[in-house]
This record gives structure tokens, sequence and C-alpha cells, in this order.
């Protein structure tokens, strides 16, 4: 089963979410403002997106917001508690695949690649 996180009222996660509809992938999406993700999670997301900081969307409104202080996290202690606190930073969408693999975003042409669904 793919289970797509991200938030609900996130124009790229609804995307996501009826692409997977249209093209028949069972999916569960997960809201992770509303069920955040503990710590292993984060890490696990954030070791198969190439790092902390490619896990985060530095381009975002709360992260252009954050105090100096915050944008850098000086540990992988501080980014688990920097994106435990303000989960609307990770990239979006977040799809974990039943065999454990993890990426971020959607394009139409990206999750026809992932999913195998048509032409590229």
């Amino acid at each position: 089963m793919t289970t797509l996180y991200g938030l609900k009222n996130c124009d790229t996660c609804a995307k996501a979410r009826k692409w997977l509809d249209r093209f028949g992938v069972a999916h569960e999406f997960v809201d992770y403002r509303q069920t955040p993700q503990d710590a292993q999670t984060l890490a696990g997301w954030a070791a198969q997106a190439g790092g902390w900081d490619a896990l985060v969307n530095k381009s975002s409104t709360t992260w252009r917001n954050l105090p100096p202080a915050r944008k850098a996290p000086g540990s992988e202690a501080e980014w688990k508690l920097l994106l435990r606190e303000y989960p609307q930073l990770i990239r979006r969408p977040v799809v974990v695949t039943g065999d454990g693999i993890t990426t971020q975003g959607f394009t139409d042409n990206g999750f026809k690649k992932r999913f195998g669904k048509g032409p590229c």
C-alpha cells in the first residue's frame, strides 16, 4: 500500500491524491500536521531524500519567517525538533510505497514512472 503524507489544504497534495485515484493506485493519506511523524520516520525520510536540507522546502513562507538561529540546525536532533514543530516545512507530498521507498513532490511524469502507469 502507498501512503501519501502531506497537508490537507496543500494543492500539490490534492493533485497527487487525484492522480493516484485516477490511476487506481490504492493509497492512504496522512496529514502530518494532524498526525505528527516520529523522529525515526523523519530521519528515514531525510536519508532517502538526500539529507535534511533536501527534505525541507526552504522557499516556503514558514522557512523565511523562522528566526535565523532556527534556520541552521546544528544536529540531527535539532532538525527533528524543527520538523516536528513545523511539519509544513517538509516538501510535499512525501510518498512511501509498500517497498519502503520514499520520494517527495508530485509531477504527472514522475508519478507515471514511479507507479508504472503509461508513457513518461
